[in-house]
């Protein structure tokens, strides 16, 4: 196959309904930018792309959950994700939005040249409705056991625990996750996608790499996996799916279509649209053509994701693409499995997790933790099955191979340089035969030390290539170990006693050896080599930097010249110490839910008590904080048919701003009391939890105030 003249990548699309944990960084953003790093090094033409997935029903399910609009939800964690990818160093071209103006607009026409070409089918059918939530449930609002493994927390398009790709009515004894309670079925119309139409070019794609009988990528450079999925999922036969759902938050299927009042587009339909107009917002910042990355059959696009996303992207987005008929297809689809941490699965409910936000805040100041994080995410990077991440390992891999084999080593050539030379790069003879293993090989040269550098930056070159990046980053760390060698093997220190021409060429070797590290080192901890560079009075690795140094470094011209001056030197790394590691492990443990005490049960009341109460459904109109009291807002609420003022102490959890259009329940009987002065009209209900900490008892947003609660 020829070279594409260009690449773009693309990384799975986060909810925006959460903080990014490790899990998420290993699985579809880190390996991405190793690869987008490594393609900018060699000068290629290459476009990362990325943004929130905002239409997610996990996104309604925690605002409902919290008692605030889809659209706070997004605002906030997209906001948050963004911030970490940028601390984090995962360099994407752009980071939009699926709740931007474009994306609608562009996952809409997607939606409508599809329709036109006749490639939807609009069926009638039984979908499960929730009659207490009195609405139609979208996939991940079902939850159930699964019919295939057996696991009972299962999703209505997706199994979680075994991969297995399902429909709702899979599942056995579904639930509602909006109110807890038993389904019925319905009848409901919507636009399905025949996806065993296209198995005719869809299966000779997957399992031979062939388009329309022509080559279009090599299959045995897919994961195993990936294929083992794919196949699993059309030997079980292709079945239509649904492409529009009844959600009140999403993208509207397009107005002028009979049916269309109520139906979004469906989440999967949706996001992948998202790397698409992505490109879009970024060629027009950029002033680029952003149908050459799409449409331009030279265009290698490639779709970094985790292993529960495998069916997406390599069946129904790419029916979608070929369906339209004007996109090209990907070319691979490198999805990496889970990871776990401490011998446990990631858990977001339990809070089993390491997020990165909070260590990127807890370690701001020490920007090689940073990198030691990706450095060992790397390392354990679960690119073939499951792999696992421990605290204890992680010391290891920053005392071992960052602190023992790079940063002390960049530390001795330095120290010698300026010790020998007051810094500057001495001159050498590339002719001069030196003992370079002078008590093993006495015909060394300058030219196989260089030659041992081509070696393994070939070797990691080949792995970044074929999605390998665990091994590329040993043969990164396997050039420090050349560098330890060379010099203790020829003992500068003792050397420049006896030859202090041949110890000139040394230190030229082991400084050439610190330029590849430094360009080595771009695509897996990328602050590292900034340092390094700065370290070496050089500008941070660029564009063809990788291909230029290799060029220079075959024809013996060393980017180091003679004479060139050297920064002072400093630790690179340090030792982390068995104590800072019980106290994360510690940290870990901490967060785990413990046995909550409930308050005890107040005295027993009659039901004519609870009659007495007149509690009405409000809305918050104004607030502002009570003068000289911390915990008091002043509130004026509209009853509909009124409106009050009340005097709540929830200030400390709440700002004004924020709660003004709040739907919330008053106790509307409760005779009238002045508190600070104010005269307080009734009472807000609250919820308080073990902490202490309150929120609000809301009704259904929509309600109509001054109804009664009962």
């Amino acid at each position: 196959m020829t070279k594409p003249k260009r690449y773009l990548v693309t990384s799975a699309l986060p909810y925006a309904n959460g903080p990014l944990h490790i899990g998420h960084l290993a699985g579809a953003y880190l390996p991405a930018d190793i690869f987008v790093r490594f393609l900018r090094m060699k000068g290629e033409d290459v476009v990362f792309v990325c943004g929130s997935d905002e239409h997610g029903a996990a996104i309604t399910l925690r605002a409902k959950s919290e008692g605030i609009e889809p659209q706070d939800v997004v605002d906030k964690y997209d906001a948050l994700i963004k911030e970490t990818f940028e601390k984090v160093g995962v360099a994407f071209d752009i980071y939009h939005r699926t709740s931007s103006e474009l994306h609608h607009e562009t996952a809409q026409d997607f939606f409508r040249v599809l329709n036109d070409k006749g490639e939807f089918e609009k069926k009638t059918s039984e979908q499960y409705y929730d009659p207490e939530a009195k609405q139609f449930l979208a996939d991940r609002y079902i939850t159930g056991t699964c019919p295939k493994c057996g696991h009972e927390e299962a999703y209505g398009d997706q199994c979680e625990n075994c991969g297995s790709t399902l429909s709702p009515t899979d599942l056995i004894n579904p639930k509602s996750k909006l109110s807890g309670g038993t389904l019925e079925l319905k009848q409901t119309t919507h636009w399905y996608l025949p996806m065993d139409k296209y198995e005719e070019w869809l299966r000779p794609w997957i399992v031979d790499g062939k388009l329309d009988g022509e080559e279009h990528h090599d299959p045995k450079e897919w994961k195993q996996h990936v294929l083992g999925q794919c196949k699993s999922w059309l030997d079980g036969g292709l079945q239509a799916r649904a492409m529009t759902r009844d959600l009140s938050w999403g993208v509207d299927v397009p107005q002028e279509l009979e049916g269309s009042e109520g139906k979004k587009l469906y989440v999967w339909l949706d996001a992948p649209i998202g790397y698409i107009s992505a490109t879009k917002q970024w060629a027009k910042d950029k002033g680029k053509d952003w149908e050459t990355y799409w449409k331009d059959e030279e265009t290698e696009l490639v779709h970094f994701i985790g292993k529960d996303n495998i069916v997406f992207h390599c069946i129904i987005f790419p029916i979608m693409l070929k369906a339209h008929g004007e996109y090209v297809l990907p070319k691979n689809v490198p999805a990496n499995q889970f990871l776990n941490l401490e011998s446990k699965k990631i858990s977001t409910s339990r809070n089993w997790a390491i997020w990165v936000h909070e260590f990127v805040e807890e370690f701001k100041d020490r920007p090689d933790l940073l990198d030691t994080l990706r450095y060992y995410m790397i390392a354990t990077m679960p690119e073939n099955k499951d792999s696992e991440f421990t605290w204890k390992g992680f010391q290891e891999a920053n005392n071992s191979d960052l602190k023992g084999k790079l940063a002390n080593f960049v530390h001795r050539v330095f120290v010698l340089s300026h010790k020998f030379w007051n810094g500057e790069v001495p001159s050498f003879n590339t002719e001069l035969e030196i003992a370079c293993s002078a008590e093993v090989d006495k015909t060394s040269t300058y030219a196989k030390e260089t030659d041992e550098i081509l070696f393994h930056l070939e070797r990691l070159s080949n792995f970044i290539k074929k999605y390998e990046f665990r091994s590329a980053l040993k043969e990164f760390i396997r050039i420090a170990e050349l560098g330890n060698r060379s010099l203790q093997n020829n003992a500068p220190w003792a050397l420049i006693k006896t030859d202090e021409e041949a110890t000139k060429t040394v230190m030229n070797v082991n400084l050439q050896i610190v330029v590849a590290l430094s360009i080595a080192a771009k695509p897996f901890i990328p602050g590292t080599s900034d340092r390094m560079r700065s370290l070496l009075n050089l500008p941070e690795v660029q564009v063809g930097d990788l291909d230029k140094f290799i060029k220079d470094l075959k024809s013996y011209s060393p980017t180091l010249s003679s004479g060139h001056t050297l920064n002072k030197s400093y630790h690179l790394f340090t030792d982390l110490k068995d104590d800072w590691v019980a106290s994360q492990i510690q940290k870990l443990e901490d967060s785990q839910e413990t046995a909550i005490e409930y308050p005890e049960l107040k005295e027993e009341a009659t039901f004519d008590d609870f009659q007495k109460m007149d509690l009405r459904t409000a809305t918050i109109l104004t607030a502002e904080k009570v003068k000289k009291a911390k915990k008091l807002l002043k509130l004026t609420v509209d009853l509909g048919f009124e409106q009050r003022t009340v005097v709540s102490g929830i200030a400390e959890y709440y700002s004004p701003e924020d709660i003004i259009g709040k739907k919330v329940v008053l106790l509307a009987n409760l005779a009238p009391r002045k508190i600070r002065g104010v005269e307080s009209q009734g009472m807000i209900l609250m919820a308080e939890n073990e902490k202490g900490e309150l929120g609000f008892v809301s009704p259904t947003v929509g309600m109509t105030n001054g109804f009664t609660v009962r």
